[in-house]
């Protein structure tokens, strides 16, 4: 998820569930719910340590936790200004460990997936449920921070009394309406992946099916199928009223055995790309010094992301590789092999 929709979550989660925090504990908890995102910036140390680091260390469990730990230690230096606005310590960890939590459960809906049980287990938890920027999440989110504002403004404008905290009925609502639209999209999710399952391609059965969520419409998913002989990319509809047509779908076969690709196998390079890749496609070009080997993540086109990695070896006639790099894709929107 975007780091604009994390912290929309983490405050609303505070104006719903710990509204009378101070402003400083409130700004350490939107801290809490954005701060796994800082393994963004790896993107700029190239694409290996991109790989290595995005999604991985600070979106896991055990990261939350020392988060959570790190942005509440400063308040145990910090003496309130009366004892009536006093907010215990343990109440500030509690709600700042809730956003990191928050965090690590929307990003584990969406494609990219999360590595929660860093360091115990490289798993990666990903559901396929949101796209990487929902717009209808961060609606909701907006609707839900703004609304009470300005109906607030108009209570004070009459004269009348507020009760309770500002803005904790709208915020309670918002992450009530946010749960119940990720329910409907898992739900949804589900109907794709039926879908998906229940169709023959080019008289071939599919072997691995994937439905990713675009930000567009719940009911209009991407959907990726690997059969024996190739990848097939097809738009599903769901819904009332919907047709999926199985036979519009484009189909990119997979390249011949060769000892190019035992080369591509036998890397380290691929390897560790291949620990990531969904969908991982070949692409094998003879050249005059032998082949040139290009590994992609046959996903790229479901959320144009631009930090998208690439492996690239060349090898000899024989196969014996002479040279192999990780770089990012280049002109990502434009590769449609």
């Amino acid at each position: 998820m975007d780091p604009l929709t994390h912290a929309l979550a983490s405050f609303t989660l505070q104006r719903a569930a710990f509204p009378r925090l101070s402003r400083a504990a409130t700004l350490a908890v939107v801290l809490a719910g954005m701060i796994a995102d800082a393994d963004l910036l790896s993107a700029y140390f190239g694409p290996s340590a991109y790989l290595t680091f995005n999604r991985t260390y600070f979106h896991s469990l055990l990261a939350a936790l020392v988060f959570g730990l790190l942005l509440t230690l400063p308040f145990f230096s910090l003496k309130p200004k009366s004892p009536e606005t006093q907010i215990s310590r343990a109440t500030i960890f509690v709600a700042a460990l809730a956003a990191a939590l928050l965090h690590l459960v929307l990003d584990a809906c969406q494609t990219s997936g999360v590595e929660l049980l860093w360091p115990f287990s490289p798993h990666r938890f990903a559901f396929d449920w949101l796209p990487s920027l929902d717009l209808w999440v961060l609606g909701i989110l907006l609707a839900g921070i703004l609304l009470p504002a300005i109906s607030g403004l108009v209570t004070e404008e009459i004269g009348a009394r507020r009760k309770g905290p500002r803005g904790r009925i709208g915020a309670s609502l918002s992450l009530a309406a946010v749960i119940l639209y990720i329910v409907v999209r898992s739900v949804l999710h589900g109907d794709a992946i039926a879908a998906l399952q229940s169709r023959t391609y080019r008289g071939e059965l599919p072997r691995r099916v994937a439905a990713f969520a675009e930000s567009s419409s719940p009911f209009h998913w991407h959907g990726i199928v690997e059969t024996e002989r190739a990848l097939h990319d097809v738009e599903v509809p769901v819904g009332p009223g919907s047709n999926f047509e199985a036979s519009s779908v484009v189909t990119t076969y997979k390249p011949e055995p060769s000892p190019a690709l035992d080369a591509l196998r036998t890397s380290a390079v691929a390897r560790r790309f291949l620990q990531v890749a969904r969908f991982p496609k070949a692409t094998v070009e003879q050249t005059p010094g032998g082949f040139h080997v290009i590994l992609r993540d046959f996903t790229y086109r479901v959320d144009f992301d631009s930090r998208q990695a690439q492996v690239v070896i060349d090898t000899d006639p024989s196969g014996r590789t002479v040279s192999q790099e990780l770089i990012w894709v280049p002109n990502l929107r434009g590769w449609i092999k």
